[in-house]
């Protein structure tokens, strides 16, 4: 195994208890995504075609988290998807995976620095930007730097307020629904209102879908914790249990609310401002004071936590690329409390370069990065997927018994075959409005598909340096 309890310097600690792991797993798509885009999700396929779309996306996200914790409660390490894309498809693909998720997640602590300083203007329109995206990168180096344990414990009371919130939400959607808060009964009004429940027919679902795969990124944070994580044989398969249900109650139930409390037709839902938050919008209609301020300040929580998340991952991967000779040796080592300082140091850097760039050019160099790195996670699945069929064919072809895995996913292999084909189905559809527009616009559509074609020349180039093929199933490494 690449991590052990030891004192051992090259190796990681598993500090992270079942607790760190439940939590990591609870809030890792809890965000943004729910707070700010279910709105305007709500708002372009109504109600009935937000709700559709985001249960098509959770429904892939749930087995692609079951395929992910058969591998990871079966063989627990922190380069969770590049290791299992290398031992089990081939090392080129798994190269490739690991720089990919390792990009994504730095790019995404630039994103979250610029989100952290539009949400203070709130408070502080006056205020230098700097000194807020520069605090929150403090922070989320500071998390990071302490230990893997100060990490877990950041992350659980981050996740632990966002928890907090939806329930709070939905019980107040509810009573609201029934007339017995916010003044007369609801009911089913709102869902049958003009075209409702569904609007814009099927091409305004499909861009809903597109924007719920973005809602659902980092629920697969889990398998890159399990490398640091006390007992993952049974915490891990203990975590991914609870995914359903929250992909239920947080995302399916929210939206629900919030198309049953207020109108699709109402523009305030297209803004992406935080005074004007789906949530804002239903608390105030609750009378609840100050709801603004107090959902300004949850949404900022769950900034910091998918900054936290971003940079712990991305951490994770390029020690892990260092350790296996795929990144310069000097981001391979680790101080004695097992953190990989040199790897958190130039992500760091990287993500701080990366926010830089949304002062110059009017931000053209960020919009670029930051749709490369959209295009990243959904790559980062679709390896998930395929690994995934390839583990359990190979498993099998060496004599393996099934019944003896730590966790067993359940409908193979329609599971990963499904969120593969979804998977493929949202990289595709990125840029759908420009087929459909009859327009082109090559520069909008280069922009939104950059990240697919980095991909596939890192992954080439290192096919080719190396001469890799497919690694035969009977010759996949379970070690």
């Amino acid at each position: 195994m690449a991590t052990t309890t030891s004192s051992n310097p090259t190796q990681l600690k598993r500090k992270l208890k079942a607790r760190h792991l439940t939590m990591i797993s609870l809030g890792g798509s809890i965000g943004t995504g729910i707070f700010l885009a279910s709105g305007g999700a709500i708002h372009t396929a109504g109600p009935g075609g937000a709700l559709l779309a985001y249960a098509a996306v959770g429904i892939m996200v749930y087995f692609l988290m079951t395929s992910l914790a058969e591998m990871a409660a079966y063989m627990p390490v922190a380069g969770s998807f590049k290791e299992y894309a290398t031992k089990f498809v081939d090392p080129a693909f798994g190269f490739a995976i690991g720089w990919n998720y390792w990009y994504n997640w730095a790019i995404t602590i630039a994103a979250e620095l610029a989100a952290v300083v539009l949400i203070m203007k709130f408070w502080f329109p006056d205020s230098p930007s700097f000194i807020w995206s520069a605090l929150a990168l403090f922070i989320m180096f500071g998390f990071n730097y302490l230990s893997v344990k100060g990490f877990g414990e950041a992350e659980f009371w981050f996740s632990l307020i966002k928890v907090v919130t939806v329930i709070i939400f939905i019980i107040t959607g509810f009573l609201m629904i029934l007339g017995i808060m916010g003044g007369e009964k609801i009911g089913f009004s709102n869902f049958t209102i003009d075209d409702a429940p569904f609007n814009g027919g099927f091409f305004a679902i499909l861009g809903v879908f597109m924007a719920a795969g973005f809602s659902f990124q980092g629920t697969e944070l889990l398998g890159v914790a399990a490398g640091e994580t006390e007992n993952p044989e049974k915490t891990i398969p203990k975590a991914i249990n609870s995914v359903f249900w929250r992909i239920l109650l947080f995302y399916i139930l929210a939206i629900f609310v919030i198309g049953m409390v207020l109108p699709y037709t109402d523009e305030r839902l297209l803004s992406e401002s935080i005074s004007v938050s789906p949530f804002t919008l239903v608390f105030e209609r609750a009378g609840f004071a100050f709801a603004a301020s107090v959902m300004n300040a949850i949404i900022l929580t769950a900034v910091l936590s998918a900054g936290n998340s971003g940079m712990y991952a991305s951490t994770r991967m390029l020690w892990d690329l260092a350790r296996d000779g795929k990144a310069p040796k000097f981001l391979g080592k680790l101080d004695k409390r097992g953190v990989p300082v040199n790897a958190l140091i130039v992500t760091t850097l990287v993500g701080s370069l990366a926010f830089l760039s949304t002062f110059f050019g009017d931000g053209v160099v960020y919009i670029w990065l930051l749709n490369a790195s959209g295009m990243a996670g959904f790559v980062t699945w679709l390896g998930i997927a395929i690994s995934h069929y390839r583990f359990r064919r190979a498993y099998i072809a060496q004599g393996g018994d099934i019944n003896k895995l730590p966790y067993r996913a359940k409908w193979f292999p329609f599971g990963p075959l499904l969120a593969l084909i979804l998977c493929i189905f949202i990289i595709l559809g990125q840029n759908f409005q420009s087929f459909v527009d009859g327009e082109f616009d090559w520069n909008n559509l280069f922009v939104s598909y950059i990240g697919l074609p980095l991909f596939l020349i890192v992954w080439l180039v290192y096919k080719v340096k190396h001469k890799t093929k497919l690694i035969p199933l009977k010759h996949c490494d379970f070690n």
